[in-house]
């Protein structure tokens, strides 16, 4: 039954999406919000522990998630599926600090306007904060986030030692129009709905 609400939930998250406004460049946090829900992966950059890169920035891209596809999910946490093999995630284990950048380019929107991704009404989202490992409590809510928008992640294997985690927010920059960047607290951000 749970699963059978979760696919009536995505279709008709799928339909509204189709027909669904963005939200206007004056609701700053709901476009923040918009953007992360919309988004299946974003650009990780984080501060290089690898040798001949120490301290540089290093990006790399992150399938992620903050909840199942349409209006029935979306916490507004990204959450993602990584593990200790990884040049990122061995770059946060020295320093947990990092920004994550998503972007409409990557939904049929920005092609449908003819927005190259660099315009600012192909709206960009930049959140820096922190990688944390979730705890035991949240890795259900992380697991269903993810599994649902990324069900190949389930048979990758098991001897990786794959870990959920979550960035954890402390800044947000909104790139949604001209004039230049829109700063929203996370405190804003989570207490809106996209």
């Amino acid at each position: 039954m749970a699963r059978l609400l979760l696919l009536l939930c995505a279709a008709s998250g799928l339909l509204l999406a189709a027909v669904a406004a963005i939200p206007p460049p004056e609701e700053a946090a709901r476009m923040a919000r918009y953007v992360l829900h919309s988004c299946d992966w974003g650009a990780l950059a984080t501060l290089s522990a690898q040798e001949g890169l120490r301290g540089r920035p290093f990006a790399n891209i992150f399938s992620l998630s903050d909840g199942p596809p349409g209006p029935c999910g979306g916490s507004g946490v990204p959450y993602l599926y990584l593990t200790d093999m990884e040049i990122s995630v061995q770059d946060l284990e020295v320093n947990s600090n990092a920004s994550l950048t998503v972007s409409l380019a990557q939904t049929p929107y920005c092609r449908k306007h003819k927005y190259d991704p660099q315009n600012p009404l192909c709206a960009h989202i930049i959140f820096v904060g922190s990688i944390v490992k979730v705890n035991d409590s949240e890795a259900d809510i992380a697991k269903k986030a993810l599994f649902t928008r990324h069900p190949e992640m389930e048979s990758w294997p098991k001897d990786h030692n794959w870990f959920f985690a979550k960035f954890n927010i402390t800044n947000i920059w909104v790139l949604d129009y001209f004039g230049g960047l829109k700063i929203v607290t996370p405190e804003e951000y989570y207490s809106v709905k996209p």
